[in-house]
């Protein structure tokens, strides 16, 4: 990743998380990414650090190796189809973090030729901790390789088929939130029950990364790790019987599925 160079066309707060992931990474040099926008002002601090700044989208795909499109879903087409005499088979490869859009629309705008890819990170990007699921149909080896070693600097990545990648938008990128706002109601437990909101924020935030290690390390289904902290009359089990009758799980569920039939539509 060293020596390519990166565009990303759209740069807003999604765009602005990988560009503080990938500038996290000592190999990537900050000359090597460039950034667009219509409004340039706002990426002022990032062109304080190295990178180059352009409201021509053109201009910033000219130079690069890798272009990630980071445009709203309902424009991105449009613009494409503007930029597609700007991209050359044997330069460029294409990502496209919008929702929604599928690889089959954007091969119909761009053509079979250009080696196209969908990424759905999430803003964890921002301190190099996103799930970023990719798709494609490109069959080079080596081309999945840059676009996966791309994600990787800012967290990790999975490969999914394309039909899954809404499924991808709602459980990990919409998912930031889900589980921020579950969070929030912890603090706000926490001080109902006697703790200052930092002191409830601080206990809060590792308990919840503590958890998500537990898992991530041990591979464990969620259940095993629950089965370990819920002792028989314990208080545990008494608090997680009570959020289950007031549709703690059910409530989620719903939260995903709705989320997922919004993208559908």
């Amino acid at each position: 990743m060293k020596d390519k160079k990166i565009a990303i066309l759209g740069c807003g707060n999604l765009g602005l998380s990988i560009v503080n992931g990938l500038l996290s990474e000592p190999s990537i040099k900050a000359s090597n990414l460039t950034v667009t926008r219509r409004k340039v002002a706002s990426l002022e601090a990032l062109k304080s650090r190295g990178v180059c700044v352009l409201s021509d989208n053109a201009e910033a795909v000219k130079n690069a190796d890798l272009v990630i499109v980071a445009l709203k879903p309902y424009n991105v087409i449009e613009v494409l189809e503007g930029l597609k005499s700007s991209f050359n088979p044997n330069k460029h490869i294409v990502v496209s973090l919008a929702s929604g859009v599928g690889l089959k629309q954007l091969e119909k705008v761009l053509g079979e030729d250009i080696p196209i890819y969908r990424a759905m990170p999430n803003t964890g990007a921002d301190v190099a901790s996103s799930m970023t699921c990719i798709s494609t149909h490109d069959k080079q080896g080596e081309n999945l390789k840059l676009v996966e070693e791309c994600f990787n600097t800012i967290g990790s990545t999975i490969v999914i088929d394309d039909a899954l990648m809404d499924s991808a938008t709602v459980l990990g990128a919409c998912g930031i939130a889900y589980v921020l706002r579950f969070m929030r109601a912890m603090v706000q437990g926490g001080i109902e029950i006697g703790f200052d909101a930092k002191t409830a924020s601080n206990i809060v935030n590792q308990t919840v990364k503590g958890a998500a290690e537990l898992l991530i390390q041990r591979k464990e289904h969620p259940e095993f790790e629950i089965d370990k902290v819920t002792t028989p009359k314990g208080c545990t089990i008494v608090g997680l019987n009570e959020m289950e009758h007031n549709g703690f799980s059910s409530a989620l569920i719903k939260g995903i599925v709705s989320s997922f039939e919004k993208i559908q539509k």
